[in-house]
């Protein structure tokens, strides 16, 4: 049986994440952000990708609520599933740096000497490398596939949760009750897994809720650049790339899936705020 104690922490995160209130307001917004991702497309009678040319670049009314664009399609459903996929890229990047950035800084932070010098000076000459650089060379080898999206912006993302959990596995592996663990026999894995792992959870979660604004914002680039996903998918960046090119007689294609993409990120940031207070373990209200 698990003592009752054992989930004090998280309901002490949990109550103390209540109290932001700018955060808990965020996320019921992400959560309606997401059931207008999944239901709106499914909802609405009109197919994002089949023109109506009889209502070309229709301003919003309430056949289409977010009017139509420069080839008459309707900016609802399009907007709609622009943020699926660009929560679908945050998602699946943000796992994948969480799955190579948390054991590679366990590692680093835990063991330390030589295998954390070479473990964290390959860190930093793949940060000097250029994201862009990158980007164009595996769009032009691979070609412009939706899974490499996701793989290429999550390869470079887990470069900052390494770097954070390293740091915070310095400060753990000389607490007491690893110190204790070591004396008593176990191994290096087992005190990552048992010991030291349940405690960098929070800090994981706090730093992803960061990272993510930041997987959003490159992926928005990518798209901008017309390097992001291609159509039948799209993003909120590649709406937003293609609504600046109409800018001039369809405005409307612009402001929606550029208001959705503000949002977004500032969600992600308000979210980050509150998890970072309720989740950092010095503070004790």
């Amino acid at each position: 049986m698990i003592p009752a104690s054992s989930n004090r922490p998280w309901s002490l995160a949990w109550r103390r994440f209540r109290r932001h209130r700018a955060a808990l307001a965020c996320l019921a917004l992400l959560v309606l952000f997401v059931a207008f991702a999944v239901l709106a497309p499914w909802l609405s009678p009109h197919d994002a990708l089949k023109p109506d040319w009889e209502r070309i670049a229709t301003p919003p009314d309430r056949l289409h609520p977010f009017g139509t664009d420069a080839i008459g399609r309707d900016l609802l459903t399009r907007t709609a599933i622009g943020l699926r996929m660009t929560l679908a890229v945050a998602g699946s990047a943000a796992l994948l740096a969480l799955l190579i950035g948390l054991p590679y800084g366990m590692l680093a932070g835990y063991f330390g000497g030589w295998l954390d010098a070479l473990l964290m000076r390959t860190v930093d000459v793949l940060y000097a490398l250029p994201f862009l650089f990158l980007a164009i060379v595996l769009v032009v080898v691979f070609g412009r596939r939706s899974e490499l999206i996701f793989i290429a912006i999550g390869a470079y993302v887990w470069l900052d949760l390494a770097r954070i959990t390293r740091a915070e596995t310095l400060s753990l592996r000389e607490r007491e009750f690893v110190l204790a663990a070591r004396a008593l026999g176990a191994g290096p894995l087992w005190i990552l897994g048992r010991h030291i792992l349940p405690q960098l959870a929070g800090t994981a979660l706090a730093a992803l809720a960061v990272i993510v604004p930041k997987i959003v914002l490159i992926e928005s680039f990518l798209s901008y650049l017309g390097l992001g996903l291609q159509e039948p998918l799209v993003s909120l960046g590649g709406l937003v790339n293609e609504g600046a090119q109409d800018m001039g007689f369809v405005p409307w294609a612009l402001i929606f899936p550029a208001l959705f993409l503000i949002a977004l990120l500032l969600i992600f940031h308000f979210l980050a705020e509150g998890l970072r207070d309720a989740l950092d373990p010095r503070d004790g209200r």
